[in-house]
């Protein structure tokens, strides 16, 4: 069996990290975790041998290293078919690998006005009709997914998938900034939030002390305005 180890950055910040260490951790897939916190010692110390990119997260399958969060869960849920992270019906693996693909290309506006910041809480921050547009679109595709795809679960297909981690950062934004959804939309979000590797990781983020500047536009800011 492979041995896995997954280089992040910090929890409360790193989106890109939360994609595939709780696809892992909600799959039962052991893995070693290797966190190099932003703008430190240690991440100048080590990023360039763990990351080809030099950047998080990088999933190290025995000495191979896979980077990109869409290129980890396709190599994970290659090696563990027996895992189902993408839906076994064609038609809906095609949908939930549009979709992933969608957010992992997409949605800037949100990504630069709502950055993910699981410590915090700024309501109504961010919240520009470039940001709407974006939050309706997202909104849009869950209530797809539930309708068409989701019988037998909570989640956009039913059980838990790649495209659920794809989307977890952005049910953390919307906690982050209280942003108001839809009922379907609102069941898919809590529902994600109760995933215990969502707990889990944000249990750990809830611990972690650094300030990166450049992830706190609202530093100091508590309620709209």
């Amino acid at each position: 069996m492979a041995h896995y180890t997954l280089v992040i950055g910090n929890k409360n910040y790193s989106s890109w990290s939360l994609r595939p260490w709780v696809l892992l951790r909600q799959a039962g897939i052991a893995f070693d975790e290797v966190l190099l916190k932003f703008h430190s010692a240690e991440w100048d110390r080590n990023i360039a041998r763990y990351s080809p990119a030099g950047l998080v997260p990088v999933l190290w399958v025995d000495q191979q290293p896979v980077w990109d969060t869409l290129a980890i869960c396709e190599a994970v849920a290659e090696l563990h078919p027996e895992k189902k992270l993408w839906p076994a019906d064609r038609r809906a693996r095609q949908v939930a690998r549009s979709i992933s693909a969608e957010m992992h290309a997409g949605f800037r506006a949100l990504r630069g006005a709502m950055p993910m910041n699981i410590r915090s809480a700024y309501p109504g921050k961010g919240m520009t009709p470039e940001v709407r547009r974006d939050i309706g679109r997202i909104t849009a595709i869950w209530e797809q997914c539930r309708r068409d795809h989701g019988a037998g679960g909570e989640l956009l297909f039913g059980h838990f998938t790649a495209a659920d981690a794809f989307y977890a950062p952005v049910v953390s934004r919307f906690q982050t900034y209280a942003v108001e959804l839809p009922p379907v939309a609102r069941a898919y979000a809590d529902a994600v939030l109760r995933l215990p590797a969502m707990q889990d990781w944000t249990a750990a983020a809830l611990q972690e002390t650094e300030f990166v500047a450049e992830d706190e536009p609202y530093a100091g800011a508590t309620s709209e305005g």
